[in-house]
């Protein structure tokens, strides 16, 4: 890390301290939010949280945007197979504009769903009875907590960023993820679900970029993963669904882009829970690279368009692309549990409380 990153981010974290003092926000940092909701399970079209209004100090952290985005199922030999011509926007992301790299890794112990999104927003492992987070379940029948499965107070990126002042949404195309909501009800200030409507989800994340303007995103997009478990990996329904979800990606990064003041402001991260294995439907053996190798990119706002690994030669190590470096590797690849520090040294904060992954905030997305 230089130094003048290390100094724009000190400077960066002592004005939101300011502001914050400034309007006598008082936070207090609730680790067992574990409360499950009365109405019980969610309905499986749609879940809104409702949010509180925003203050001074929120609108100033929110002069800084992150969009997190996983693509559900995406395995990076799609991108190989369709190419630059039928996927440019994966390609900008990851290669021709971002920071990124398609040899990242997900969590060891499992390649599904639920656990490594989990991972995704509190930084930890899976297993609880080693500090992770417990979430081992992949259904949306389960109205159990984080916190609940964990078995102690569990943060998350959610709740950094609240506590700073800054408001965040998450966007997603499956019930399942009413779980972040459910496990930080006052930190995830709304929660928009509509089940395998990947359109209509990434309209909403964009009308509300247009019109709040919110901190943090995090949007979940699950049409490969759909198709993949109807069709096959790597079947032409499969590569369709890739090439439709890149249009989508693709609206995003034109809305950033054409705003003058989100193009300064906003980074994309994006990454995935898992790959699958052409010519079946699963995606489940956590030892078979297929599915434990995922891609991770960095675009946007003061990002260097320099491969990830490049950026980060002493602190990551590159593995070949059939390996999963277990717990005890020195230096880690780079993993999808990196995306909740990632966000948050973005917006200028601390680690989540209790994270394992990128807990140094070391993870470097420019020069």
């Amino acid at each position: 890390m230089t130094s003048l990153r290390l100094g724009a981010r000190l400077r960066t974290r002592a004005l939101t301290a300011t502001l914050v003092v400034a309007c006598s926000l008082v936070l207090t940092h609730a680790g067992s939010t574990a409360a499950t909701p009365a109405s019980g399970r969610p309905a499986a079209s749609q879940v809104t949280a409702s949010e509180p209004v925003p203050t001074a100090a929120r609108l100033a952290l929110n002069s800084k945007h992150v969009i997190a985005i996983s693509v559900d199922g995406l395995n990076p030999a799609a991108l190989t197979k369709l190419g630059p011509s039928k996927t440019p926007n994966l390609h900008k992301l990851i290669v021709t504009q971002g920071a990124g790299t398609t040899n990242a890794r997900t969590q060891i112990e499992m390649t599904v769903t639920l656990p490594n999104h989990t991972s995704m927003v509190t930084g930890r492992r899976i297993k609880a009875s080693a500090g992770g987070h417990g979430v081992t379940w992949n259904t949306e029948t389960s109205t159990r907590t984080v916190q609940q499965a964990a078995g102690h107070p569990v943060s998350s990126v959610f709740e950094k960023v609240h506590a700073a002042g800054g408001r965040t949404a998450v966007f997603s195309t499956k019930a399942k993820f009413a779980l972040f909501d459910r496990s930080w009800p006052t930190s995830v200030g709304r929660s928009y679900i509509k089940v395998e409507q990947n359109g209509a989800v990434t309209t909403a994340l964009r009308d509300d970029l247009a019109s709040v303007r919110r901190s943090f995103y995090f949007l979940h997009l699950g049409l490969p993963d759909q198709r993949g478990h109807t069709y096959g990996w790597m079947s032409p329904q499969y590569l369709d669904g890739v090439k439709r979800i890149d249009l989508l990606l693709g609206s995003i990064m034109i809305q950033v882009r054409r705003d003058p003041a989100l193009s300064k402001s906003t980074v994309i991260i994006l990454t995935s829970d898992h790959g699958g294995v052409p010519g079946t439907r699963d995606h489940g053996k956590a030892t078979d690279p297929r599915n434990f190798r995922v891609p991770f990119a960095f675009w946007g706002a003061g990002v260097d368009n320099i491969p990830l690994y490049t950026l980060n030669r002493t602190t990551r190590r590159v593995p070949s692309t059939t390996y999963q470096p277990g717990f005890g590797a020195s230096p880690q690849p780079i993993r999808n549990g990196e995306l909740a520090n990632a966000a948050l040294d973005v917006l200028g904060l601390g680690p989540v409380t209790g994270s394992l992954w990128d807990r140094n905030q070391d993870l470097a997305w420019h020069d």
